[in-house]
C-alpha cells in the first residue's frame, strides 16, 4: 500500500517536474527580429523589411537569422543577446559616447550587491528582443584608431585625456576606434566622464574590459563585470566592417578567493569565437582586441587553434604601458602557416598620467621605452592592414628619437654610438644613418633601455635625493622618498616608472670624423609597412 502510495506521489511529482521544466524551457529562450529600421525610431513598425542573415548570439551560440529576420537563442536566467553588425549595416550608438546599443543585457533580479551598480533589475525576459540596423557604405579600405589604456583615475586625468588626445583624433576621417582596455583605474564612477570625453571623437567607439574595470566586490569572477556591462554592454562580441571581422574579448579572470588576476578566455567566451568564425571567409581579415597580451594568456594555444587556419589575422593588447610587436610562431604556441602579428600597443595615457607636467599642465608621462604617450591609426585594406604610431600633440613625423652627445672632441667623432629608438619599429624593419652626406650605414637592432628616458628617470631620482639632503636625512628609504614625491606632486607631478627594456633600439658607430663645427646625423627608418620616417640630430665637432 506504502509502495503505491509512493508510485503515485512519485508519478505526480515526475508530472510537476516536466510542467516546470517546460515553462522554464519556453521563459529561457530569447527571440527576435533583426530589421531595418526605415524611420530611425530603433522600434520594429509595420512594413519595415526584416534582414536575413544576420548573426545573433547569446554570448556562445551564434545564429542567423531566417528569411523573416527572426532569430532564437537559449536564455537561460542572467544572460546577454546581441547582434554581431554585418557589413555595410549600423547599430545604432549612443549619441553621447558613440558605443554602439545593438545588445540586450538580462538580469531578472539585477546585479548582486556591488560598490558601482551594476546592472538595475530587467524583470522578465522580453516576448521579442529586436534589433534595428540601418544601412552603410563599408568600403574595403578603411581607418581604425586605436588606443591603449585611457586609464583616469579621477576626473583631473579624464580632463587630461580630453585636451591632450581628443582634439587631435575628432579630426580624422575614421570609420570607428577602440580602447584596448583598462578604460578607468578601478574607481567605476569615472567611466561616465571617460566615455563621454572620447564619444568627442565623434565615431562609434568599442571599449575592450581590463583589470582595473571590473567589480572587485563581486561574488563569483563571472559578476565581475556586472557595472562595465551596464555602461558599455556584453564584455565581449564581434562585429564586421568592409571585408574585416573584429573581435572585441574579455581576458580578464578575478580570482575571488585569492584576490588576483590572470589573463583568460575560458570555455564559453572561446566557443563564442568558434561559432562566429564558422561564417567568417577564410579570406577575410580577423582581429582580436584584448587586454593582456596574448603571450601569457591561460588558454593561449586553445585560442590560438580556433583561427590558425585563417592566413589573415592580427592581435592587439595593451596593459603593459609600453609598445612592442611580437610575430609569434610553433615555439610561442602558434601552428599558422606564417608568423601571427601581436601588438602590445602604448597607451592613450602613457605612464599612467605620472611625470613632469608640460607647458598647458598635462603630466608628459613618456612610457617607460621612451616611448610617447599617444594612439595608432590602422589602416585595412581588404584582408591586408597597415598602421602608423601618432603622439599626442606631435607632429606626424615624430617617429624616432636620437641619442647622441650634443658635442665632441675631433678625434672622438669616428666610432661615436648613436642610438635610435624607433617607437613602432619592428624586427622586419632597417634603420640607417649617415653624418652629413657621407654614407648611409645599416644600424644594428638591440634589446635594452632607451637612453632619453634613463635619463629622464635619473633626473626624477636625483630631485627626490638632493630634497632628501636639503631636509638633512643621510640615509633616504623608498618609504622617506615617496613622502617627498607626493608633496612635490604639484610641481613635479606623480612618480615616473623605472625603466624597462625593449627591442625597438638601434645602434651604430660614426664612420668619419665630421667637420669643425656643426655636423647632421641623419637617420631614415623604413617600417614593415612600407612607409619610411626620417629624424636630424646635431653634434657639434670641436
Amino acid at each position: 500500500m506504502l509502495s503505491k502510495r509512493l508510485s503515485a506521489v512519485s508519478h505526480v511529482g515526475l508530472v510537476l517536474l516536466v510542467a516546470l521544466f517546460a515553462l522554464a524551457s519556453a521563459a529561457e529562450e530569447a527571440e527576435g527580429i533583426v530589421f531595418h529600421d526605415l524611420n530611425g525610431n530603433g522600434v520594429y513598425d509595420v512594413g519595415e523589411p526584416p534582414i536575413p542573415g544576420v548573426a545573433v548570439s547569446n554570448g556562445e551560440e551564434v545564429v542567423l537569422t531566417d528569411s523573416e529576420g527572426r532569430y532564437r537563442l537559449p536564455m537561460p536566467g542572467d544572460g546577454v543577446v546581441f547582434v554581431i553588425k554585418p557589413a555595410n549595416w549600423a547599430v545604432p550608438v549612443d549619441p553621447d559616447t558613440q558605443i554602439p546599443q545593438g545588445h540586450y543585457i538580462h538580469r531578472p533580479e539585477g546585479s548582486p550587491s556591488v560598490r558601482f551598480g551594476g546592472v538595475p533589475p530587467t524583470g522578465p525576459l522580453p516576448e521579442s528582443i529586436d534589433f534595428p540596423l540601418r544601412p552603410q557604405r563599408e568600403a574595403a579600405q578603411f581607418t581604425m584608431i586605436c588606443l591603449g589604456d585611457t586609464q583616469p583615475r579621477d576626473l583631473e586625468e579624464v580632463h587630461f585625456l580630453a585636451q591632450d588626445l581628443v582634439p587631435e583624433v575628432s579630426d580624422i576621417d575614421a570609420a570607428f576606434g577602440f580602447t584596448l582596455g583598462d578604460l578607468v583605474f578601478d574607481d567605476l564612477r569615472v567611466f561616465e566622464p571617460m566615455t563621454e570625453a572620447i564619444g568627442m571623437i565623434g565615431v562609434p567607439w568599442h571599449h575592450v574590459p581590463g583589470n582595473h574595470d571590473m567589480d572587485f566586490d563581486a561574488p563569483t569572477w563571472q559578476q565581475t563585470f556586472e557595472t562595465y556591462q551596464h555602461v558599455f554592454g556584453p564584455s565581449y562580441y564581434a562585429f564586421a566592417y568592409g571585408d574585416a571581422h573584429v573581435f572585441v574579448l574579455n581576458n580578464i579572470r578575478w580570482d575571488v578567493e585569492e584576490r588576483k588576476y590572470h589573463a583568460e578566455f575560458g570555455e564559453q567566451q572561446r566557443n563564442f569565437i568558434a561559432n562566429y568564425l564558422a561564417y567568417v571567409p577564410k579570406d577575410h581579415l580577423v582581429i582580436f582586441l584584448m587586454h593582456i597580451p596574448v603571450m601569457g594568456m591561460y588558454d593561449r594555444d586553445e585560442f590560438f587553434a580556433l583561427f590558425d587556419a585563417y592566413p589573415h589575422t592580427l592581435s592587439l593588447s595593451a596593459h603593459w604601458h609600453r609598445h612592442e610587436h611580437f610575430f609569434l610562431d610553433e615555439e610561442d604556441g602558434w601552428q599558422g602557416e606564417r608568423p601571427h602579428h601581436h601588438i602590445v600597443h602604448g597607451t592613450a595615457g602613457g605612464a599612467w598620467y605620472r611625470g613632469y607636467y608640460d607647458a598647458v599642465g598635462i603630466p608628459t608621462a613618456v612610457m617607460a621605452d621612451g616611448v610617447p604617450k599617444g594612439y595608432s591609426l590602422i589602416e585595412v585594406n581588404g584582408n591586408e592592414y597597415a598602421m602608423a604610431y601618432r603622439a599626442t600633440r606631435r607632429p606626424e613625423t615624430y617617429q624616432m628619437d636620437i641619442y647622441a652627445p650634443a658635442g665632441v672632441e675631433h678625434d672622438a667623432v669616428e666610432g661615436q654610438e648613436v642610438i635610435v629608438n624607433f617607437f613602432n619599429g619592428t624586427e622586419r624593419c632597417r634603420v640607417e644613418m649617415r653624418l652629413n652626406d657621407g654614407p648611409w650605414v645599416t644600424l644594428e637592432q638591440f634589446r635594452g633601455y632607451a637612453p632619453f628616458y634613463l635619463e629622464l628617470f635619473q633626473r626624477q631620482e636625483l630631485f627626490l635625493q638632493l630634497v632628501a639632503d636639503v631636509e638633512g636625512l643621510d640615509a633616504a628609504d623608498d618609504r622617506v622618498l615617496r613622502r617627498i614625491e607626493n608633496l612635490f606632486r604639484p610641481v613635479v607631478g606623480r612618480g615616473m616608472p623605472g625603466p624597462a627594456e625593449t627591442n625597438h633600439l638601434w645602434r651604430g658607430g660614426l664612420t668619419d670624423h665630421g667637420r669643425e663645427g656643426y655636423n647632421v646625423i641623419e637617420v631614415r627608418a623604413h617600417d614593415m609597412f612600407g612607409a619610411v620616417h626620417t629624424a636630424k640630430r646635431y653634434l657639434r665637432v670641436n
